[in-house]
């Protein structure tokens, strides 16, 4: 699964932490400074995989905690229409 920022949405870093505008319906939001490292790498289409890996270098947690919580983040972006899901196809 690959995961990417959409393009209708401003977003900018507020010491650390990110700040994002969906032009789509003028809402705000927030991300703390883990939510602005994955929001940071899905400006370009990274695999979840990838968004996993990124973290578990960058913070001493473990990968059922990580998985779970990153999880947690993309489906809470993905239903504010912030970022777009696609499927790898199936070989």
């Amino acid at each position: 699964m690959n995961v990417v920022a959409v393009k209708d949405q401003v977003s900018c870093d507020l010491s650390g932490e990110a700040v994002i505008l969906s032009l789509k319906s003028g809402m705000y939001y927030g991300l703390n400074a883990v939510g602005a490292m994955i929001w940071s790498l899905m400006q370009v289409p990274m695999t979840v995989n990838a968004l996993q890996e990124a973290l578990l270098q960058e913070y001493d947690v473990e990968p059922e905690r990580c998985e779970r919580e990153l999880l947690a983040v993309l489906e809470e972006l993905a239903a504010q229409g912030l970022i777009e899901v696609t499927h790898l196809p199936t070989a």
